[in-house]
């Protein structure tokens, strides 16, 4: 644009390119060198000038946005993706809150998501929690040990949490965490072994899952 300019004002204007290059920065001048005179030039020159000044904003512009968001569109699109997926975290209600996004949480997850349940998810593990974001999943990341974290699930206004950690001793502590803030949300404790059942029971767990003895009972009906 710029050389459209200085190449136009040289031909029309008649001046040489150090002047023309001084009317595109100020176009002004343009009336200056005109002054008295009448004719077409001068109407071609101005009519060129309000197109060039046009051009030189629109590009401005133009480079502007992509050296911005070459620099900062990740991380801006990242915001706004973090805060689109707290607002829907913030309004969501009678929902079901998973923790812990491994195998177990997410195969959860996926098939309340695909009954037109709401769900959401806390997720620690950073790997975790970014494999949740790109699935559109509503996820924030945080211990949900911590009541803290807890409470920006929605957890006083969810209907079920589920405790999906790998990790029996994380997800009875989540329990007994959640049946204080929340007593009247129901709890479905994971446990690696039948040992923890009990304690999982006195933490306020209304059902206790293990794993491996739920996969070893559907082996056996198939068999």
């Amino acid at each position: 644009m710029v050389v459209a300019g200085v190449v136009g004002f040289v031909v029309l204007g008649g001046v040489g390119a150090v002047e023309a290059t001084f009317w595109l920065a100020d176009p002004t001048s343009i009336e200056l060198h005109f002054a008295g005179e009448e004719g077409g030039s001068e109407t071609a020159t101005k009519a060129y000038a309000l197109g060039v000044t046009v051009g030189l904003v629109v590009t401005g512009l133009w480079v502007g946005e992509t050296v911005l968001s070459a620099a900062f569109g990740g991380q801006v699109q990242e915001e706004l993706r973090r805060m689109q997926t707290d607002r829907a975290i913030d309004d969501a209600r009678d929902h079901v809150i998973i923790c812990g996004y491994g195998t177990f949480g997410r195969t959860i997850a996926d098939r309340l998501d695909g009954n037109g349940e709401g769900v959401v998810v806390i997720e620690r593990d950073e790997a975790e929690f970014e494999g949740a974001l790109a699935e559109d999943v509503l996820v924030l990341q945080g211990d949900a040990r911590r009541e803290e974290t807890l409470r920006e699930a929605g957890i006083e206004h969810a209907r079920t949490l589920v405790t999906a950690i790998d990790d029996s001793n994380a997800n009875i502590q989540t329990a007994i965490t959640a049946g204080q803030i929340a007593p009247t949300v129901r709890l479905v404790v994971r446990v690696g072994d039948a040992m923890y059942e009990p304690l999982a029971r006195r933490a306020g767990a209304d059902e206790v899952v293990i794993p491996e003895v739920v996969s070893g009972e559907r082996v056996t009906e198939s068999l």
